[in-house]
């Protein structure tokens, strides 16, 4: 290197694999479905991303229930810290749903997003969750919903716990009408999300490499005092005992997810 110069490297054009330690270009690595080139490590996209990966090109229209995050426990700094998220994201809370064409599906499609919050489940996110299901029964689509969540959000006490409830209720009533729910658990997906909407689907899809649970490992290790396996609550470990239908490669899951709405009983050309 000349002394006095500067290397010419563009900033924020690299990223660091967190599992491989490889410097990549960041095109290449959004070009790969967001798979490090090197190890094939996951990157976690955002609902914006996830849609754009799944959803057929300009189908996509967003559902705006022009509703805000509540603070019902007075918390200092929650709300300062919900716009500065909106701010830093562009999202108005964790999850992304509307209804779009998957290859010429119609669909109702959900993103949860782990930027905002760690993808936690308050108010809102509940309230999204529920609406999308019950426009699906309304409209006779089949849903996607791909999650990915740190849990019901703590900040929102009982409130969220609640959505818990009400989003299985809806997921029910779903089921009730014979309509097809399909799953996708990505990393992580812990706690309320796990314990609700995201595991009572028909189909329940996994990336590999997903971290999946309720409680995390350690917590589990220190509450019954015995060292679990590796790869516990890994998406392979999960498939292996039962829990997930399908590991599915990202860039296998649109043509996947189309070809089990083709293969379902209901009727979804739109």
């Amino acid at each position: 290197m000349i002394e006095g110069k500067k290397a010419d490297i563009p900033i924020g054009k690299w990223i660091k694999c967190p599992k491989c330690k490889e410097i990549l270009y960041k095109d290449d690595v959004k070009a790969n479905y967001s798979i490090c080139p090197k190890c094939s490590h996951y990157f976690r996209l955002s609902s914006r991303r996830r849609i754009e990966q799944v959803v057929d090109k300009d189908t996509f229209e967003e559902f705006d229930l022009e509703i805000d995050t509540k603070d019902p426990l007075n918390m200092p700094e929650y709300i300062n810290k919900i716009e500065g998220l909106r701010q830093k994201t562009g999202l108005k809370e964790a999850v992304k749903c509307g209804i779009g064409d998957i290859n010429g599906k119609k669909a109702v499609v959900c993103a949860m997003d782990s930027n905002f919050f760690m993808g936690s489940m308050g108010y809102v996110v509940g309230e999204y969750i529920t609406y999308s299901i019950e426009r699906a029964i309304e409209e006779k689509l089949p849903i996607v919903i791909f999650s990915v969540s740190g849990g019901a959000r703590m900040q929102e006490g009982i409130i969220s716990l609640m959505q818990m409830a009400k989003t299985s209720a809806a997921v029910s009533k779903l089921h009730d009408a014979g309509l097809l729910y399909i799953s996708i658990l990505t990393d992580p997906t812990y706690g309320g999300v796990t314990a609700s909407f995201a595991t009572l689907a028909d189909v329940i899809l996994s990336e590999p490499g997903a971290m999946i649970g309720f409680a995390g490992k350690r917590v589990i290790e220190q509450t019954i005092n015995e060292k679990l396996p590796e790869d516990f609550q890994s998406s392979e470990f999960l498939f292996k005992h039962g829990f997930i239908d399908k590991i599915v490669e990202r860039k296998a899951l649109k043509d996947t997810i189309a070809k089990i709405i083709s293969m379902s009983k209901g009727d979804y050309n739109g």
